[in-house]
């Protein structure tokens, strides 16, 4: 089992996750993060950290569709190990459905 951040992450990227990681597991993206499901050994840190619940493990059924998105864009993007300040807007973001159709964009983050 591992863990799969969700679009409620898109737009929010609070980042609390990234620095309770202990293998450095989370990848940024321009509009989330993800979780490489190589590097995470299912240490469950992460989970209470997001505080927009974006966080599941990969067993839950509303993971599935998931964790195709974090293996690939785990590949892709750039590590983050550093909690950074969210989007300015990211409480306007928290909790707002449909943000994969409207906002998710495949380019990298800045990482570390």
């Amino acid at each position: 089992m591992t863990f799969v951040v969700t679009d409620a992450c898109i737009r929010c990227k609070y980042a609390d996750c990234v620095e309770v990681c202990p293998t450095g597991a989370f990848r940024e993206g321009a509009a989330m993060l993800v979780i490489d499901p190589s590097d995470c050994i299912d240490c469950n840190l992460c989970l209470p950290e997001c505080p927009a619940d974006a966080i599941l493990p990969d067993i839950e059924p509303e993971s599935a569709q998931w964790i195709a998105l974090n293996a690939k864009y785990a590949a892709e993007w750039p590590s983050i190990t550093v909690k950074k300040d969210p989007p300015a807007d990211a409480d306007a973001f928290k909790g707002v459905e449909g943000k994969f159709d409207r906002h998710f964009t495949p380019e990298p983050g800045v990482g570390d």
